[in-house]
């Protein structure tokens, strides 16, 4: 999110930042969704640098976090959310 990724000649991503190898894996990620509410994430699916962390999310993923955070209680401090594919 933020930086750019690019392939090497066998095919896998390396983070255009610092250069290391990209992973697919799956994290909890927190998202901030306004000054008083925090949702996390739990098991979502990313690719994310060995190096310097730096993820990346796809389309059809974010779209179904965006969704998620919709959702969110406004008056909640802290969500939690499995990801659910």
């Amino acid at each position: 999110m933020g930086t750019e990724f690019k392939n090497t000649e066998n095919g896998a991503m390396r983070c255009h930042a610092c250069g290391a190898d990209m992973t697919k894996l799956h994290t909890n990620i927190p998202f901030k969704v306004s000054q008083a509410t925090i949702v996390i994430v739990k098991d979502l699916p990313v690719i994310q640098c060995n190096g310097c962390s730096a993820y990346l999310l796809d389309d059809r993923v974010m779209e179904e976090v965006e969704d998620i955070l919709e959702r969110v209680d406004a008056t909640a401090e802290l969500e939690v959310f499995r990801y659910a594919a």
